[in-house]
């Protein structure tokens, strides 16, 4: 079973901003996001990837992920971003503008060359509307033997642009796409983490999307403001309620009678071994 982590509130920070890189090492997010790439201007590139290289080098990375997004690896800044990303050693490289599998490959086989460990995974904006029509494509990669695709990140505000889409309210004319990226992420066994907000001044309307994003399926959200981090973890964590009934399930399986049964009785309901899954998930994500 794959290692599970947490992925509720996920923040970007600009790689050319070492002030704001310094803080999100101490709030309560579940990952971080140095970002090279929409975050900085093209004439501060260069600077913004030596300021990660020096941060990524002495920053306490305990009790969180760390991951660099660059640009476009087929782009002008995409080698050497990539390159920086690799030798900084982060939990993930988060690669833009994913528009189907020869990404992952293409990144795949330049850290071979450089004989990263495995630990070391991608994930993948989703985007473009060539990503979106892709999505089953990505998902059948993620299964092959030793992917490193391991999450996708619905990248919202470019999919609005590129497309021309009113989102509407409450994202109304975004749910068919929002949907059809967390179908594809569980058919690829990925985490799924859904797009950023960008007024952080409205939390209220923050909340809410963010609790609409975890009823259709994301395990997380990206976040650009540290403002916005109580009510991603608010959404994204399961309830009292929710864990007690996990750790019931657990227990109840555990127990030597049950060790080799499909299906049992608990409580009146019949449970089979897939909610066993379910519950083993959401515990882990719980940090239970």
């Amino acid at each position: 079973m794959k290692t599970i982590r947490p992925r509720r509130a996920v923040l970007y920070v600009p790689a050319s901003n070492a002030k704001a890189m310094a803080k999100a090492a101490t709030l309560a997010c579940d990952a971080v996001i140095v970002d090279l790439e929409d975050a900085v201007a093209p004439a501060a590139k260069e600077e913004a990837r030596e300021r990660m290289r020096a941060f990524m080098s002495q920053v306490d990375r305990s009790g969180r992920e760390w991951i660099v997004r660059i640009n476009r690896l087929a782009g002008e800044w995409g080698t050497e971003d990539f390159l920086a990303a690799r030798g900084a050693m982060p939990d993930a490289i988060l690669l833009p503008k994913v528009d189907g599998p020869e990404d992952i490959r293409l990144a795949e086989e330049a850290l071979e060359q450089t004989d990263a460990p495995e630990g070391l995974s991608l994930w993948a904006m989703i985007e473009t509307p060539r990503g979106m029509l892709e999505l089953a494509s990505l998902a059948a990669e993620a299964r092959k033997p030793f992917a490193r695709l391991s999450c996708l990140v619905a990248g919202t505000n470019d999919l609005v642009k590129e497309t021309g889409l009113k989102p509407g309210p409450g994202r109304a004319n975004l749910l068919p796409w929002l949907m059809q990226m967390v179908l594809a992420a569980r058919a690829g066994g990925l985490d799924i983490l859904d797009g950023v907000s960008n007024d952080f001044r409205d939390l209220d309307a923050f909340a809410a999307e963010c609790r609409q994003g975890a009823d259709l399926g994301f395990d997380g959200k990206t976040l650009i403001h540290p403002a916005q981090i109580e009510a991603a973890l608010a959404a994204y964590s399961p309830s009292s309620e929710e864990i007690a009934e996990a750790r019931q399930i657990v227990a109840a399986f555990a127990k030597p009678e049950n060790a080799g049964a499909g299906v049992i009785s608990l409580d009146g309901r019949m449970i089979e071994r897939l909610h066993l899954e379910q519950a083993e998930r959401l515990l882990a994500k719980a940090g239970n």
